[in-house]
């Protein structure tokens, strides 16, 4: 064990009892300054300590993990979700979840991480997903889609996780074009699908979704508090992961059927209901250049809409989008 886990486990056997920093130290054979450094580390990641002079460290109380027994007993799944795998820490959900598509485990099996050391966003960005503050999940996908189509698995993944954000949190989240949510115009969660191809066929897909469940204001890095938030700083209270964990692929799944069996039309009407980006001056930005106008709707295919001030319209597919003010 690392010499943080040591110090934990020193606590927890405890009992709540308090420890002192003496003992500790020579336990360890760490200074007392280390010990401090290691108490903070573990505040980092979630658990709470009672420090007294003279007496020493106690242990308060410790984050709650997603519980595996108890996502399976709130899943509404036949099959999303059933198989999962939880992790303490790893580099990116996405990583796990490719592994065992290629060891050929079956559509949706999901992969949880309590912390990501090397999560990722669009474009390469990294994705903060600190220790027990967020969902980190990666849910694997084998849909018989063209290529083409798989930009509408985006949109289909942002309307589930919004619907299950809005019902079981009372949240007001809603969908920046293609795969953010926001909360009063500050990220809220981001989606990233990735595919694997052979021969031009997709032999799989990765629904990649990170929620900022947890979040106090100071959790977050100094550049990332004016454009981000999370849904307990929204509501003021603490969400429930596994409950919400569950709720996600309850809704996914049951889109997912009813994408397969009636198209992409019942999912397009649902994503511009939830849209925050429709009808808003935007400016896109892409390898072909920057575009300006207003959004004014979702093609068949999935791609934004957007019509200029001389009326033309044309097809977004790809691009980073912000409002104009």
């Amino acid at each position: 064990m690392t010499k943080s886990e040591d110090l934990l486990h020193m606590l927890q056997e405890a009992s709540g009892q308090f420890v002192s920093g003496e003992e500790i130290s020579r336990h360890l054979s760490i200074s007392r300054t280390a010990v401090w450094k290691h108490v903070n580390k573990l505040r980092d990641m979630g658990y709470e300590f009672e420090a007294v002079s003279r007496k020493g460290y106690r242990l308060v109380t410790k984050p709650e993990s997603i519980d595996a027994t108890g996502l399976q007993l709130s899943l509404g799944t036949k099959v999303f979700g059933r198989k999962a795998v939880m992790l303490g820490s790893t580099l990116s959900t996405q990583g796990d979840i490719q592994k065992l598509a290629e060891e050929g485990e079956a559509e949706g099996a999901v992969v949880f991480a309590e912390e990501q050391t090397g999560g990722r966003g669009r474009f390469g960005r990294k994705w903060f997903s600190p220790p027990g503050k967020g969902i980190w999940m990666s849910v694997l996908l084998r849909p018989e889609l063209p290529l083409h189509h798989t930009p509408q698995l985006t949109l289909l993944t942002g309307v589930a996780v919004c619907r299950a954000v809005r019902a079981c949190t009372g949240a007001e989240a809603g969908i920046k074009w293609p795969n953010d949510l926001l909360i009063d115009g500050r990220k809220m969660c981001g989606i990233l699908l990735e595919s694997a191809l052979e021969d031009h066929e997709v032999r799989y897909c990765i629904a990649g979704i990170g929620v900022d469940a947890n979040f106090d204001p100071q959790d977050y890095p100094e550049d990332l508090r004016q454009i981000a938030t999370s849904i307990k700083i929204e509501t003021g209270q603490t969400v429930n992961r596994t409950e919400l964990a569950a709720a996600i692929l309850t809704e996914l799944e049951h889109l997912y059927f009813l994408y397969q069996k009636e198209g992409f039309g019942v999912i397009s009407s649902l994503w511009e209901a939830l849209s925050v980006s429709l009808n808003r001056k935007i400016t896109v930005t892409n390898p072909h250049g920057v575009i300006e106008g207003t959004a004014v709707g979702l093609d068949p295919s999935g791609a934004l809409i957007v019509e200029g001030p001389d009326g033309e319209r044309e097809l977004i597919v790809s691009g980073e989008v912000n409002w104009q003010s």
